[in-house]
């Protein structure tokens, strides 16, 4: 029984530490100075808990956790979240912190979930279809974001266009301002992608466990990938050029027709999605 409370806290701790990167891409992207304290304490819980962990193993072995290579990936995952709390309260180096975190929460969550170090094979097999479910849950998470985001670049393009041509009216005064509709979309996105980053890592975790011969270059694959790469375009377009305007929005309209070739096309032409449990 308390195996079974000990995973669900590892668990809970690879949840929080997903939150926890998500605040950082924020605050990598747009210099929130709030999402990037959350982001620290978040980080400085999951590294308390991790410490409790560790000690309480070597208590339990009587030897410094090396050993194996489940053991070396968690002291590894350990001494990551340590170096990236150091540097973000001392050196401020945003843009090493949050990748930091991204390479950390990879370890993290093959360890928590391969299914080689749990002695209960019903237990291994419960925990490997839990991680494809939350891989699933956080990519449709990531889709929905993308998809309201591509409702306000409509309600952008509607609104412009009734401006242009002078619409004055009922219709024109329902609708949000330009800037705060080109605002919520970037903000969904700004969502959206790093939640998509922390799926195709849990994904990319499940497929190592569960499908060691995976075809990496299978159409979903390649089409999430895709996906990922044209919203970060987005986010660049957004922050590092400063575009805003038609532009934009039509990007962004195109990227969700990407969004709906991938989930609805490509999940078909995939040889192991939704076959594998």
């Amino acid at each position: 029984m308390l195996d079974i409370y000990m995973t669900r806290l590892h668990e809970f701790t690879v949840v929080l530490y997903a939150l926890c990167v998500l605040l950082y891409f924020v605050d990598f992207l747009t210099s929130n100075r709030k999402a990037n304290r959350i982001a620290f304490w978040l980080l400085a819980f999951v590294w308390g808990l991790q410490t409790i962990f560790l000690i309480l193993y070597m208590l339990k072995t009587g030897r410094f956790p090396v050993l194996t290579i489940f053991e070396g990936l968690y002291f590894y995952a350990w001494v990551l979240i340590t170096l990236s709390l150091v540097i973000n309260r001392l050196l401020r180096v945003d843009f090493i912190v949050f990748f930091t975190n991204v390479l950390g929460f990879m370890i993290m969550a093959i360890h928590t979930f391969a299914p080689i170090q749990y002695e209960s094979h019903v237990m291994a097999q419960q925990l490997i279809s839990e991680l494809l479910l939350i891989h699933i849950t956080v990519a449709i998470l990531s889709y929905g974001a993308f998809s309201i985001s591509f409702v306000f670049s409509v309600l952008y393009l509607i609104q412009y266009d009734l401006l242009k041509r002078k619409k004055w009216g009922t219709r024109l005064k329902r609708l949000a301002d330009l800037s705060k509709l080109d605002k919520m979309s970037f903000v969904l996105n700004l969502i959206g992608v790093p939640m998509l980053i922390i799926s195709l890592i849990l994904g990319t975790t499940w497929a190592y466990i569960k499908v060691p011969d995976m075809i990496w270059y299978d159409s979903k694959v390649i089409g999430s990938f895709i996906v990922l790469v044209i919203y970060s375009i987005y986010l660049y377009l957004k922050v590092g050029k400063g575009l805003t305007g038609n532009k934009l929005a039509l990007w962004n309209l195109a990227s969700f027709l990407v969004v709906l070739i991938n989930f609805f096309l490509f999940g078909k032409l995939s040889s192991f999605h939704f076959w594998y449990s």
